[in-house]
């Protein structure tokens, strides 16, 4: 079976991620690296993390437009991710309920929680101008990539 155009760049973009992050403790590093790889890599709308603080997510590393600054616990797509502690695809961010749009631009996304001894630590959120954008391949390479940090 051959490989998909995007299974291929994921593969590539993992192998890059593993070599900038060898040897580097900073977590805060790391996150920043990914963001840059992923949103260079795929040309997102928005790629970011958020991390817990207390009740809320408070942003993080991002590349794209200004971003919301804190999202509740179950509030909006990152929100629903932390508290379900699960991957959320959103194939048209306006049909979500309780949708946060920090950009009118934003039309699907994908948010994958970091979860560390059973509890989410941070959120990575890519949002992209066109619906549709993610699906189960996005899914498994994200979820792969995340546990890298």
């Amino acid at each position: 079976m051959t490989k998909s155009y995007k299974s291929a760049q994921y593969e590539s973009l993992i192998k890059q991620a593993r070599a900038v992050m060898e040897g580097e403790p900073d977590e805060l590093a790391n996150q920043a690296n990914i963001v840059a790889l992923l949103h260079r890599t795929f040309e997102f709308w928005w790629t970011g993390f958020y991390r817990v603080v207390g009740d809320e997510l408070v942003l993080g590393p991002f590349q794209g437009p200004v971003a919301c600054t804190r999202i509740g616990h179950g509030k909006g797509v990152c929100g629903s991710a932390w508290k379900r502690k699960e991957t959320i695809v959103v194939p048209n961010v306006h049909q979500f309920e309780g949708h946060i749009a920090c950009s009118a631009e934003s039309c699907s996304e994908i948010v994958v929680p970091v979860i560390k001894n059973g509890e989410v630590t941070h959120v990575l959120d890519i949002d992209s101008s066109t619906y549709n954008t993610f699906d189960h391949e996005d899914k498994t390479y994200l979820e792969e990539l995340v546990n890298l940090i």
